[in-house]
C-alpha cells in the first residue's frame, strides 16, 4: 500500500495510542468520544482499510455485511471479542485481532480489592462514613470474614487467573481451578486442579470468574451451582456479566447462603442491571473498571496497533484472534 492505511478508531483513547496511530495511518478519530450506532458506524468506516474498536461497537453479521468493502481488519482495544461476529467477518476476508495481555495486571489488582471489599464488608462501611452513621467501637460491629486459610476457586486459569493466584496467594488463600486441560507444574505454581467443576464449587470458599464468555461459562453460576458452594461463601466477577445468572445470586445474597458478592461486570450494563444489586449491603461494586488504569488503557491501544502494524506489512498479527 503506497499511502497510509486509513484507519477509523471508534472511541476517544489515549493520547499516546491516538498520537501513535496518527504517525502511522490516516487516521479517523472520535474526539467527542460519542458512541456510533449502526449507521452511523457503517458511514465512519466508509473507505476506511481498518477498525479499530472498541465493546460499545458490536459488528453483528448485518453490520458486517454492510462494512466498506475496503475494510481488511478489525482490531479490538479489549481482551473480550464477543461482540464481533467472528465467523462473519471470516466470511468477508475481514481478519479480527484482540488485546489480550496488556490488562492482566489492572484485572487481577481489581479482583482481590473485590475480594478484601466484600468480604470485609467496605460497601457498608463506606455508608456508615458518608452518611455520619458511625456509633464507636463494639466487638461485632461492621466483622466480616477473614481470607487466610480459605480456598480460592478460580474459574478459567488464563492469564488473569494466574496473575490472581499469585496475589491470592499472598494474602494466605489456598488455590483450587477449574480448566478444560490442567496447567504445566510451571503455571499451576501449587494450586489444585478439578477436572470437574462441581469438585470446584463444593470447596470454594470464594468462588472468581476469569473465563470467557461462551456457550460453557453463558449462565453459569446457577441456584443449582451456587447450592454447592460452602455455605457463606462469595462471589467475584471481572470476567462477564452473563455468566452469572441474577437471580440465583441475588436470591443467595439476601437468604444468606452467600456472604458476599464483589462484581465489576453485569448482565445488561450499563443501562440495564438488575436493580437488586444496589439496594443489597452485602454487595460491593465496580462499574466495569477492570482494565481501567492509564497504563493498562495505553497497553492495550498499543497492542492493537502492534496487530495491526504486523498485518500492515504482511506479517501474521500476534493476537488473531481465529
Amino acid at each position: 500500500m503506497n499511502s497510509k492505511p486509513i484507519l477509523l478508531v471508534t472511541r476517544k483513547l489515549p493520547d499516546a495510542v491516538e498520537q501513535r496511530a496518527a504517525k502511522d495511518y490516516e487516521v479517523r478519530l472520535n474526539a467527542s468520544d460519542h458512541i456510533y450506532d449502526s449507521e452511523s458506524l457503517i458511514k465512519a468506516a466508509e473507505g476506511a482499510h481498518a477498525l479499530l474498536i472498541c465493546n460499545s461497537e458490536i459488528l453483528n453479521a448485518d453490520i458486517i455485511k454492510k462494512l466498506s468493502k475496503t475494510v481488511q481488519i478489525v482490531a479490538c482495544f479489549t481482551s473480550g471479542y464477543e461482540h464481533v461476529d467472528i465467523a462473519a467477518a471470516a466470511n468477508y476476508g475481514i481478519l479480527v485481532t484482540n488485546a489480550p495481555d496488556a490488562l492482566t495486571d489492572a484485572v487481577a489488582d481489581l479482583t482481590i480489592l473485590l475480594l478484601l471489599g466484600a468480604t470485609r464488608r467496605a460497601s457498608e462501611g463506606e455508608i456508615i462514613m458518608r452518611g455520619a452513621q458511625w456509633k464507636g467501637w463494639d466487638a461485632l460491629f461492621m466483622a466480616g470474614s477473614a481470607i487466610r486459610g480459605k480456598r480460592l476457586g478460580i474459574y478459567g486459569m488464563g492469564r488473569i487467573g494466574r496473575a490472581v493466584a499469585t496475589r491470592a496467594v499472598s494474602f494466605g488463600l489456598e488455590i483450587h481451578y477449574h480448566n478444560r486441560s490442567r496447567l504445566a507444574p510451571e503455571l499451576e505454581a501449587g494450586a489444585t486442579w478439578h477436572k470437574n467443576v462441581e469438585s470446584l464449587l463444593e470447596c470454594s470458599d470464594i468462588l472468581s470468574f476469569h473465563c470467557p464468555l461462551n456457550d460453557q461459562s453463558r449462565n453459569f453460576l446457577t441456584a443449582e451451582r451456587i447450592s454447592l458452594m460452602p455455605y457463606g461463601a462469595t462471589v467475584i466477577n471481572t470476567s462477564r456479566g452473563d455468566v452469572v445468572d441474577d437471580d440465583a445470586l441475588i436470591s443467595a445474597l439476601i437468604s444468606g447462603r452467600l456472604q458476599a458478592a464483589g462484581l465489576d461486570v453485569y448482565r445488561g450494563e450499563p443501562n440495564n442491571i438488575h436493580p437488586e444489586y444496589r439496594r443489597l449491603t452485602n454487595t460491593f461494586l465496580m462499574p466495569h473498571i477492570g482494565s481501567a488504569t492509564l497504563e493498562a488503557r495505553i497497553g492495550m491501544g498499543f497492542q492493537a496497533l502492534d496487530n495491526l502494524d504486523a498485518f500492515f506489512k504482511g506479517l501474521p498479527p500476534p493476537n488473531r484472534v481465529r
